[in-house]
């Protein structure tokens, strides 16, 4: 398989953006992190990991695309409030991955433990009593629900004018029921789905449209519109510019978690084989195999004490099955559907349409 071209290097004025929603969830942090720690001593380790794990890493991806959602319907660059309520997003975005970590049983989380494994780590550490396993399960769901608690408060109090928050709010909350619906849909489908009928190729899309292509970048973008007041014209023309372009980016994720360098990606090589996760790419591949190979690979996917011999065989079986070409193939018709959309748009501010341009690139062309 061909790798992609390396990723864009993002205009100045996306990185400034960047750099506002980091200093906006420190600011945020730092308060939360008082607040617990005035609680009890004993919530210093939980609000440590809890600040540790948003403001190391991670892309601002979905603040990004809510900021310029923002800008083209015409709201102003140097607002603080837009800069606040994008930053939600990434609490939100933090909660999700700390259950899902927790769901697949991930080890890390852009090359640091995660959550769950964190305070395992603890629990061992300070010679605690009982079952350290449940005792991070259990950290990791309360501080993800925490994280949650957090992103709608911040969104409510990002400092925007209460009647452009209420506008947007049903977009907000939409977007939280999208992702958790789908992310019920991708635990549902392991263990009552059979991934060899001819339905399983339109679960696995409904579980991509729902758990990540929605939630990644076309709700971001309306939440964006509707606070700063934008036409129905806009918030429809942003849908049709980031479904599609969220589904390709979430194909191009759903290849790196099988092909994935763990030098780029964070997570161990193979991890979305080693998790069981039933992606897109991995439906293609079973419709693609061969009897013998496809019930192999059906067998052994998510199944437990996989080595890295096991791992490496099954992303085989995936690169023989042709469903990285026709993934790559989805991913450039997606961007092409995704990309005209945008020039259609009718956005108040043609640098968010460019820079729009250059985030979609670079949340699809990213290196294995």
């Amino acid at each position: 398989m061909t790798p992609p071209s390396p990723t864009p290097v993002l205009p100045l004025d996306v990185e400034a953006v960047r750099t506002r929603v980091d200093a906006a969830l420190a600011r945020f942090m730092a308060g939360q992190h008082e607040l617990l720690s005035a609680i009890s001593p004993d919530l210093v380790a939980a609000a440590d990991a809890l600040r540790d794990f948003l403001l190391d890493g991670g892309k601002r991806l979905r603040p990004a695309f809510c900021y310029w959602g923002w800008r083209g319907a015409g709201g102003p660059a140097d607002s603080d409030g837009i800069t606040g309520a994008a930053a939600a997003l990434e609490l939100l975005q933090a909660s999700a991955l700390v259950h899902d970590d927790l769901m697949d049983r991930s080890d890390t989380r852009r090359g640091l433990p995660s959550v769950h494994r964190r305070f395992e780590a603890l629990h061992r550490d300070q010679g605690w009593r009982g079952d350290r396993e449940q005792f991070g399960a259990a950290a990791a769901v309360l501080l993800g629900d925490l994280l949650l608690i957090w992103c709608d408060e911040l969104f409510v109090r990002c400092g925007l004018a209460p009647a452009a928050v209420l506008a947007a709010k049903p977009v907000f909350d939409l977007m939280r029921t999208e992702v958790m619906a789908g992310q019920y849909l991708d635990v549902l489908e392991p263990v009552a789905g059979d991934s060899t009928d001819d339905r399983a190729l339109a679960r696995a899309q409904t579980v991509l449209h729902y758990k990540s292509a929605k939630y990644t970048i076309e709700r971001p973008l309306q939440v964006g519109a509707r606070l700063a007041g934008a036409s129905e014209a806009l918030v429809a023309a942003y849908g049709a510019f980031g479904l599609p372009l969220g589904e390709a980016f979430q194909l191009r994720d759903d290849l790196l978690g099988v092909f994935g360098d763990p030098a780029v990606t964070g997570k161990p090589a193979g991890d979305d084989l080693r998790e069981g996760k039933r992606t897109l790419l991995v439906a293609l591949a079973l419709r693609g195999l061969g009897p013998a190979d496809a019930a192999r690979l059906d067998q052994r996917l998510g199944a437990p004490g996989l080595t890295p011999a096991d791992v490496a065989e099954l992303a085989a079986l995936v690169a023989r099955s042709g469903a990285p070409e026709q993934v790559e193939q989805r991913i450039d018709r997606l961007m092409a559907e995704s990309l005209a959309a945008l020039d259609s748009a009718p956005l108040a501010d043609e640098a968010a349409r460019e820079t729009l341009r250059v985030l979609a690139e670079a949340a699809t062309v990213r290196r294995y």
